[in-house]
């Protein structure tokens, strides 16, 4: 940590805007134990600034399926605990766009978070994606939303870079994840290098990186238990934005035991072929789901307060530094 980082972070560490994930949860939403406005609660409880969470979290109770009636009893719910929504959904095609932002806009949320899910020559993927950007951008520049474009797993960084620069589409910016650059054969700090100047949000977890031929794949993991340089990407992400912080949300997505295979690697064709992925899901177990439901919350829990130790650790090291 130099002087310019030591300064950044004690004027933002201590109050980094950190949001809830509904991947946190995401076995309880399975079950339908935990739904879209208890998630208001935990994170007006846990004094977070917002929620981040899937048209989908909830099953028959998720947001894709709530009335507008319902919709705006969240809006209501989530102005008066002073929080900001998020949306998320996973893919980029028009219908689950327009999908996404109806729930966005009915629910009274800022940004919506998608990733691509397209099968074909990396050429022809980046041709779809860039045609869907453009499709967002047409009906939706206006909307008083942003949008964020995941990295996630199969795209590498100068690719999501170019997608967002070719799009001059200025609520357009790139979603950080930890992890989700192992698959596509990048290192964190490797792909953090490259995206930084596009990256506004972030989602925080952990994992275990596997070894698959000439590829890695990642199962996510407890918050400090996995192999990411957890700390040193925070610190990063932390300083990102001269006057200003650059990221305006870091979403809280310990999502322990998802798996996820390698999609690129390294003698790979210069126009490789990428295959279909469905979307990110973590299986229930097959036996001790009450266990496994409430260890869950318990390892959400922990993963704020994990994060928060280290953000305290990030501002002891840098008033130090700027003492000597």
């Amino acid at each position: 940590m130099n002087n310019i980082q030591a300064t950044k972070i004690v004027e933002r560490a201590a109050n980094l805007p950190l949001y809830l994930h509904a991947y946190a949860f995401h076995l309880n939403m399975r079950m339908e134990k935990i739904l879209p406005e208890d998630l208001l609660d935990i994170a007006s409880q846990q004094q977070l600034k917002g929620v981040k969470i899937h048209v989908m979290d909830g099953e028959s109770q998720s947001l894709r399926h709530a009335s507008d009636e319902r919709l705006k009893n969240f809006a209501e719910k989530s102005r008066q605990l002073g929080l900001d929504i998020h949306i998320e959904t996973s893919a980029s095609d028009a219908r689950t766009i327009d999908e996404a932002v109806r729930i966005a806009l009915k629910s009274g949320a800022t940004s919506v978070r998608f990733y691509p899910r397209y099968e074909g020559t990396l050429s022809a993927v980046m041709e779809m994606i860039a045609k869907d950007i453009q499709y967002i951008k047409a009906k939706y520049q206006h909307s008083g939303l942003t949008f964020t474009l995941e990295q996630h797993e199969d795209l590498q960084s100068h690719e999501l870079v170019k997608l967002v620069r070719q799009a001059d589409f200025p609520q357009l910016s790139l979603l950080f994840d930890f992890a989700n650059m192992i698959n596509a054969n990048e290192e964190p700090l490797d792909a953090l290098a490259v995206m930084g100047s596009e990256v506004t949000q972030v989602h925080i977890k952990d994992a275990l990186i596997t070894h698959e031929g000439e590829g890695r794949g990642h199962t996510a993991c407890i918050s400090g238990a996995g192999e990411l340089p957890f700390k040193e990407l925070l610190l990063q992400l932390i300083c990102l934005g001269e006057d200003i912080p650059q990221v305006t949300a870091f979403g809280l997505e310990e999502e322990v035991d998802y798996y996820a295979p390698a999609f690129r690697f390294t003698h790979e064709d210069i126009n490789p072929w990428i295959p279909l992925r469905q979307m990110s899901e973590t299986p229930l177990p097959t036996s001790g789901i009450e266990e496994r439901l409430n260890k869950e919350i318990d390892d959400a829990m922990n993963q704020i307060m994990y994060v928060r130790n280290i953000l305290g650790d990030l501002h002891k090291e840098a008033v130090n530094i700027l003492r000597r």
